[in-house]
């Protein structure tokens, strides 16, 4: 299985991620939308795939991708424990730097 931040580290891949979440599509259509080639697509997909971003489903000759919920849930999750690790330091830095200041207050008075 790819690491999911191996596979959103690439910026096509993010715009082809981008692209087969705002909904279902083939190779062809992603494509046309992006300067690159239906072969560079296809292996971009193929690493959004491993990596459990990106569903495929068989229609005829074409395969339709899908963005994976699941898959972009636990991106996210991720994330979100960066983002709450972040919001705390910041919390603790600017109580500390409050306590400091109340003090220095409070000496001068």
């Amino acid at each position: 299985m790819t690491d999911v931040w191996y596979a959103v580290s690439d910026s096509t891949r993010r715009q082809v991620l981008a692209r087969v979440a705002a909904g279902p599509c083939s190779v062809g259509e992603i494509a046309d939308a992006l300067p690159v080639s239906m072969a560079a697509v296809s292996q971009h997909l193929k690493v959004l795939r491993e990596a459990g971003l990106v569903s495929m489903t068989p229609a005829g000759r074409r395969r339709i991708y899908q963005a994976r919920l699941e898959g972009l849930a636990e991106l996210r999750a991720e994330l979100d424990t960066y983002w709450t690790q972040a919001l705390q330091s910041f919390k603790e830095v600017a109580e500390a730097s409050y306590r400091a200041e109340t003090t220095e207050q409070k000496e001068q008075q």
